[in-house]
């Protein structure tokens, strides 16, 4: 699936099952920031839309001139 697929997912009429429960990810605290950023997105599949418990989340970015890889690398530093 491309990002752009990945975008355009509708949390309304998503499969559940072709979702991935967030707490399941598992990053090496010790790892790079690359490296964590690539385990994070291997491990959630898209990163649009995920389970938080049983609650479908779709997440967007606003147009800041940040990239969806800044967005990740900051997610990342806080857990």
């Amino acid at each position: 699936m491309t990002l752009d697929e990945m975008k355009a997912v509708n949390p309304r009429t998503v499969d559940r099952r072709t979702l991935v429960e967030h707490s399941s990810i598992h990053v090496e605290k010790n790892a790079s920031q690359k490296e964590r950023c690539r385990q994070f997105v291997e491990q959630i599949g898209n990163p649009y839309c995920y389970l938080d418990g049983k609650t479908v989340v779709r997440i967007s970015f606003a147009n800041t001139g940040r990239t969806f890889a800044d967005c990740v690398r900051s997610y990342l530093m806080g857990i």
